[in-house]
């Protein structure tokens, strides 16, 4: 497990966890197409939560079948995985391109030893690179990276050679997060050793320095976090008023809804947000007693629509 992780998590050495978890998800996507729609026409799809390629090729394979059979996708759906390269495999490279997945996302955070062994993430620069390798020889051309500041034992000149290292394997796609110490919360980052993490004003100094590092590589600032190629679709969405935020960062899809599946799985319909039981056993008790897993929801104020007007405003 990483320790800097702030989203739900579980540690498991065996498959059948994976395969039980599996069956309620599938149980959920059926109960939903029945009470939304059959046929509820899918424009994107986003397979986040941590490492959702834990999960074998045939298990992919079955799952993006399954999803086909009870939503209608565009022949344009953009289909993007989240990717760790640890356990990345050509196989599992293979299986993603053959479901039409089209962009994956890459958890770097930092390349520098110390830091690595600071959050318990060891991940090699060779390693990052045969992932992305594998992916575009399998035709998953689009890539992103992770990058995230303010970890224990970083600093701005390791901040600036891990930008120019991910640089260096051009992906078309950079998120850049600031690190949220939350240890009262996060039970995992109790592992942290609080005295390593920089203070604000080395924070700023991070994000100021791999923006820079970024830009200077001919990457376009998009919004609050994002850096994009010139020719990637946040840049052009952006160039031409269409870019959105999302709970996922910026996109340049303009659908309203979103249907979150799986335990804290988060959601947007028209009225606001929902998300789903947070804890693996009470989201698969909800399935199966037939019931929606959602357990709570936020309905927009006038005041959330002004603000997400102006957070989405074209720059001009």
């Amino acid at each position: 497990m990483c320790w800097y992780c702030g989203f739900p998590t579980a540690v498991t050495r065996r498959n059948g966890p994976i395969l039980n978890y599996l069956a309620v998800l599938r149980q959920e996507i059926s109960l939903v197409s029945e009470q939304a729609r059959q046929g509820l026409p899918v424009s994107d799809v986003h397979f986040g939560g941590g490492t959702p390629h834990l999960i074998g090729p045939a298990e992919h394979l079955a799952l993006m079948e399954f999803l086909r059979r009870h939503f209608a996708f565009s022949k344009t759906a953009a289909i993007a995985v989240e990717i760790d390269p640890r356990t990345f495999t050509p196989e599992m490279a293979e299986a993603l391109a053959a479901t039409g997945v089209n962009r994956a996302s890459i958890g770097v955070q930092s390349f520098d030893p110390d830091v690595q062994k600071a959050i318990n993430r060891i991940q090699s620069k060779v390693q990052t690179a045969a992932a992305v390798e594998n992916l575009r020889r399998h035709g998953v051309g689009h890539i992103n990276f992770d990058l995230i500041f303010g970890l224990p034992k970083q600093t701005v000149q390791s901040c600036i050679q891990t930008a120019m290292a991910a640089v260096a394997m051009r992906p078309n796609r950079f998120a850049v997060f600031g690190y949220a110490h939350i240890p009262s919360v996060i039970k995992n980052q109790r592992l942290i050793e609080q005295a390593g993490l920089p203070d604000g004003d080395v924070r700023a100094e991070q994000a100021a320095a791999v923006a820079e590092t970024l830009v200077g590589a001919g990457y376009r600032e998009i919004g609050l976090d994002h850096f994009a190629l010139p020719d990637d679709e946040l840049a052009l969405a952006q160039k031409t008023g269409r870019l959105r935020r999302n709970s996922l960062g910026y996109s340049a899809d303009t659908c309203k809804n979103v249907i979150g599946f799986g335990a804290s799985a988060i959601g947007r319909v028209g009225e606001g947000y929902v998300q789903n039981e947070v804890t693996r056993d009470s989201y698969a008790r909800h399935i199966a007693s037939g019931r929606l897993a959602t357990s709570k929801g936020h309905r927009l104020t006038d005041d959330d629509r002004v603000r997400a007007a102006i957070i989405e405003r074209p720059n001009r």
